[in-house]
């Protein structure tokens, strides 16, 4: 079965070329979870043997609508490297994408270590030095984002790139569950949402995170990047687009997609 797991990983490596590949289904059954993280992390370790630093985790599928969507009752993580993030404000050159998709989301940066399989909430709040609108850039190594569970956990999360706005609020007095957020294209608004979607509140994304990542033996730690999850649609972006995303209490977000 290994064998069949380095192909899916290669295959999946192989698609950042730009050419997206059909789905996986003849390496990785649809909800094979043990699967399509072993192959997430062949992946990973392999781009850390390239040179590729690890700065964080993202949680995705946290919206239940979407976990029924892929037949499934749980989240999954995909892996945030240091060459993923694009500037507040920046620019993301379209040759760099495949077929991806913006989503608006709150972000946690840590400033503890949250290393208990059975992390709670609380220990989520101690451990948060700052919290942080994002845009996650979600892209898909699948042709026509035709993806199940395993295809999306295999390929990292469906991840590609994020932004993280540069003015982080402490946690302290701050509604997370009641956050509205709006994401615009062009000055035009094109998705809302509130922070609830995640989850119930991004926190208990970011709690999940912590226990998952903890029983792996792959612990959160201080100065760790933690994206919780949509808190709206993901819209599809075309070259040229402007992307700004405001969420209450957070200010705004935003970057360009475009060459420079």
């Amino acid at each position: 079965m290994s064998d069949a797991y380095e192909t899916a990983a290669r295959r999946l490596r192989d698609a950042y070329s730009g050419e997206g590949v059909a789905p996986l289904r003849d390496l990785l059954e649809p909800t094979d979870a043990d699967g399509a993280y072993a192959v997430q992390t062949i992946n990973t370790r392999f781009w850390e043997a390239e040179g590729r630093r690890i700065v964080g985790r993202k949680a995705g599928l946290t919206a239940k609508a979407v976990q029924t969507q892929l037949g499934v009752d749980q989240p999954d993580f995909g892996v945030l490297f240091d060459d993923m993030r694009i500037a507040d404000g920046g620019r993301l050159d379209p040759a760099r994408t495949i077929q991806p998709k913006a989503e608006a989301e709150i972000a946690f940066v840590l400033g503890a270590d949250l290393s208990d399989p059975e992390t709670t909430v609380e220990q989520v709040m101690a451990a948060v030095a700052s919290v942080h609108a994002a845009i996650e850039i979600v892209d898909s190594r699948i042709a026509d984002w035709k993806i199940t569970f395993a295809d999306t956990v295999a390929d990292n999360g469906s991840s590609a790139f994020f932004v993280l706005a540069d003015a982080g609020t402490p946690l302290a007095g701050l509604d997370l569950e009641g956050a509205a957020m709006a994401m615009s294209v062009n000055g035009a608004v094109v998705s809302t949402g509130v922070g609830a979607a995640a989850l119930g509140n991004p926190l208990n994304a970011a709690a999940w995170l912590a226990r998952t990542l903890a029983e792996r033996g792959e612990p959160l730690k201080a100065g760790d990047v933690l994206l919780a999850g949509a808190l709206g649609p993901m819209v599809a972006l075309n070259p040229g687009d402007h992307v700004v995303a405001a969420i209450d209490g957070l200010g705004d977000v935003r970057f360009t997609y475009g060459e420079g």
